[in-house]
């Protein structure tokens, strides 16, 4: 076009006269112009799709990026992107293979049958990669202890050697395996709290964890060492542990009381083979003497222990000297002992783990933001409360996890529609009705999608109740695959999902006479669950004390004034 304009004109007014002098050397001027002309558009087009391959890229990041965001994009620029958009973009830049990363960091083993357990390694492709590295010390320890399990798991010569030991009722002969047996009992996530805590303590004494498999241990979750079993052998020879109580006599605590054995006794004293650990909510006095440092030298000369609680009792080990700097060095962040222990302990079976991903996958996985609400009411009548939903709604809304509703306009319109599942967990139906037709009837004030799904509603807990179980564990599960989570005051249910989810959850504060509490909802110091009976004792003053005031991290639960519960120094 310029050059035909030039033939067509001989003094154009934009040519200077001394160019018009000279044709030649015009020409060659001209065509430079052109050419940079060229050049410039070239380059422009290169950067133009530069910046769509970027655009593309970011959308792989954020596979549900709407239409409206990719305009604001294009009009703003990168990093005036919606700030959500913007955070999900760099959390994901920082794990580009996090679903690779099966071994969740290396605390699980490789070595298993996959399609024996898919949960073990299909789990890390479901959840967020966790921000919490277990340490080095930890994942030695972990390949460590399965050793030992392989060496003195049943079935072994080891085994069956302290088994014979066991049937003579001394422990005279030293042996080199020795071992904690776990009772099956009470509820599933106090079961999954404590046998945590057993584990714990095995790891602490080189001890080797066996589980009595109770009505549906085999039904709920895969073997977690490889080549060996944590399973109790059906022949046991101590018959009658399923049994024990707060008044055996086998107890530590009421043989400490009836002088049938003494913490500080000589060297060399005859011992008992076993000793029953009665750690319920309910232990007395001589029992919460398992906690002091002098009890636990001699529970180490024991080769057997036979364990039954129902409380997550990991903080008071950390009060205890004797583990202080072995605790440190496995967890050097407290508040993540849960999150690492549970992660690699419970995998659920194949059954169960179907009910996970089919439920997911039909529900959550499209959402762009996954709302967990459990809801557990201490009452004789499952519900729905009205003290109890307002409540709800009052923690989801006041903290922007859920929004309000509009009940003057029809419609609401928004540039980002955004979709967020409600994942609610309750015995009743109640509630999932209510809330459902609330935000149907009336549109969301952030224009949002909001939607609600309720897995199971069983009306009254059912412990032994295999199919129960297996939806209670299945729903803990996907709780843990939530962004956002919303628990009850003093259910283990939602430690267990925080804790596998590695979640600080909002916590709805126990109601006291029917009242919805103000605040509803307090932020948890840390994702560690409560123990909800501590020992108030100093063990070397041999006097009461406030255990939650010894050392930095461990503190009182938010939900239980007296419980305790780990944290880590930096957070609270």
């Amino acid at each position: 076009m310029d050059m035909k304009r030039i033939r067509r004109t001989q003094h154009s007014p934009t040519i200077p006269p001394d160019m018009e002098n000279d044709g030649g050397v015009y020409r060659a001027a001209a065509e430079r112009k052109h050419r940079g002309q060229m050049f410039r558009l070239a380059m422009a087009l290169v950067v133009f799709l530069v910046f769509l391959l970027l655009m593309v890229a970011i959308s792989g990041f954020h596979r549900n990026l709407s239409f409206n965001q990719l305009r604001q994009f294009t009009e703003r620029g990168h990093f005036e992107i919606n700030a959500g958009v913007r955070k999900e973009f760099l959390e994901s830049s920082k794990f580009p293979k996090a679903k690779e990363d099966k071994f969740l960091g290396g605390l699980l083993a490789s070595g298993f049958d996959e399609q024996s357990c898919l949960s073990r390694y299909q789990f890390a492709s479901y959840s967020k990669p966790s921000p919490h590295s277990p340490s080095d010390y930890l994942l030695q320890r972990l390949r460590k202890y399965e050793q030992l399990h392989q060496k003195c798991g049943p079935n072994t010569v080891l085994y069956n050697r302290t088994i014979y030991q066991l049937t003579r009722g001394s422990s005279s002969v030293t042996t080199e395996c020795r071992y904690v047996v776990w009772i099956s009992y009470s509820g599933l996530g106090n079961r999954m709290l404590t046998l945590t805590s057993a584990f714990l303590y095995a790891l602490l004494t080189n001890r080797v964890l066996l589980v009595d498999r109770g009505a549906d241990m085999t039904d709920l979750f895969c073997e977690p060492f490889p080549g060996t079993s944590w399973l109790l052998p059906l022949d046991f020879p101590l018959s009658q542990f399923k049994s024990f109580n707060i008044n055996s006599p086998e107890s530590y605590g009421n043989m400490l009381k009836n002088k049938v054995i003494s913490n500080t006794a000589a060297a060399g004293a005859s011992l008992p083979s076993f000793i029953y650990l009665h750690l319920g909510h309910d232990y007395r006095e001589h029992d919460k003497l398992f906690f002091c440092e002098d009890d636990q030298d001699l529970l180490r000369t024991i080769p057997w222990l036979v364990l039954r609680s129902d409380n997550y009792f990991v903080p008071s080990l950390f009060l205890i000297p004797t583990y202080q700097e072995e605790l440190h060095q496995l967890f050097p962040k407290k508040d993540t002992v849960f999150h690492h222990l549970g992660r690699y302990l419970f995998h659920p079976t194949n059954s169960v783990w179907g009910l996970v991903t089919r439920y997911y996958q039909s529900y959550l996985a499209k959402a762009d933001e996954r709302v967990g609400v459990q809801i557990r009411v201490f009452e004789t009548e499952s519900g729905p409360f009205q003290h109890v939903l307002d409540q709800v709604l009052g923690c989801t809304q006041k903290q922007k996890i859920l929004p309000e509703v509009s009940q003057e306009q029809t419609i609401i319109a928004a540039p980002l529609k955004k979709s967020k599942a409600v994942l609610l967990t309750s015995l009743s139906s109640g509630y999932l009705e209510i809330l459902r037709n609330m935000f149907w009837v009336y549109p969301a004030t952030s224009g949002e999608i909001i939607s609600f799904h309720q897995p199971s509603h069983e009306e009254h807990q059912q412990t032994e109740k295999q199919m129960h179980n297996m939806k209670a564990f299945a729903e803990m599960y996907l709780l843990s695959l939530t962004d956002v989570l919303v628990t009850s005051a003093w259910s283990t249910f939602g430690y267990v999902a925080q804790g596998l989810g590695g979640l600080k959850p909002w916590i709805l504060v126990k109601p006291e006479n029917r009242t919805t509490p103000d605040p509803p909802c307090i932020l948890a110091l840390s994702m560690e669950p409560c123990f909800h009976a501590p020992p108030f004792y100093d063990c070397k003053a041999k006097q009461g004390v406030d255990t939650g005031e010894l050392v930095p991290h461990v503190r009182h639960c938010e939900d239980m004034s007296w419980g305790l519960k780990l944290v880590d120094r930096d957070e609270w």
